[in-house]
C-alpha cells in the first residue's frame, strides 16, 4: 500500500516538474500591416466639383465627369488622375473634412515637372540670306574653292567650299553660312541677324 502511495506521488511529481520545464508556447502577435488610408471625396464634394465645372450635378463619379477633372488637373500641373483626391480639392478650393485632413497629399498627385516647350525659349536659328550666300560664293570663287554658280544657293558644292574656308581660316569646318563666318568673309549681317544673335546670347 505505502509503495502504491509512493508511486502515485512520485507520478505526480515527475509530471509537475516536466510541465514547469516546458515553456508555455504563447501565440505570438500578428504583425499588422498598416493599410495606406484611401482618401475619398464625399457626395457634397463632388456635387461642389460638378457645379464648379459645369458637369451634371449628380453627385457621382462617371467617366464623363472624370474626364473633366483630367482636364483640370492638366491645366492646374496636377497628374491626370480623374480623381477627386487631396490635391485637386485643395486646388479647387473646396473644404476637406477632418478625416480627409488626416490624409497626407500623395506626391504623385502633381505632374513630373516636365520641360515645357512653350515655356522654354529656342534660341532663334541663324539662317543667311541669299544675297549673303551669293556674295559668300563670289569670295569662295576668288579663293579658288569654289567653281560653281553665285547663285544664292547653299548647294553641296558650296558648303563643302565653306567647309575648306572654315577650315584654312582657323574655324569649326561646319560647311554651314554662319554668323562667325560671314564676319570673317567680311560679309556684314542684316540688322535681325544681329537682334537674333543678341538674344541667344543672353
Amino acid at each position: 500500500m505505502k509503495k502504491l502511495i509512493f508511486l502515485i506521488f512520485a507520478t505526480f511529481f515527475l509530471s509537475v516538474s516536466l510541465n514547469a520545464q516546458t515553456p508555455a508556447t504563447t501565440p505570438s502577435p500578428k504583425t499588422e500591416t498598416t493599410k495606406k488610408p484611401i482618401f475619398r471625396a464625399t457626395k457634397e464634394q463632388i456635387t461642389q466639383v460638378q457645379k464648379m465645372l459645369k458637369s451634371a450635378e449628380t453627385g457621382k463619379m462617371d467617366d464623363a465627369f472624370r474626364t473633366e477633372i483630367k482636364k483640370y488637373q492638366s491645366a492646374n500641373g496636377l497628374k491626370e488622375t480623374g480623381t477627386l483626391n487631396r490635391a485637386t480639392l485643395e486646388k479647387m478650393g473646396i473644404v476637406l473634412t477632418d478625416k480627409q485632413k488626416e490624409i497626407p497629399v500623395d506626391p504623385n498627385s502633381f505632374a513630373s515637372p516636365e520641360t515645357d516647350k512653350s515655356t522654354k525659349k529656342k534660341a532663334p536659328v541663324f539662317r543667311a540670306t541669299k544675297d549673303q550666300i551669293t556674295a559668300a560664293q563670289k569670295l569662295l570663287k576668288e579663293k579658288n574653292l569654289y567653281t560653281g554658280e553665285a547663285n544664292g544657293t547653299l548647294d553641296p558644292a558650296t558648303r563643302a567650299a565653306l567647309k575648306s574656308f572654315q577650315e584654312t581660316s582657323g574655324m569649326k569646318g561646319t560647311g554651314t553660312l554662319n554668323a562667325a563666318t560671314l564676319e570673317k568673309m567680311g560679309i556684314s549681317l542684316t540688322d535681325k541677324q544681329k537682334e537674333n544673335m543678341a538674344v541667344s546670347s543672353q
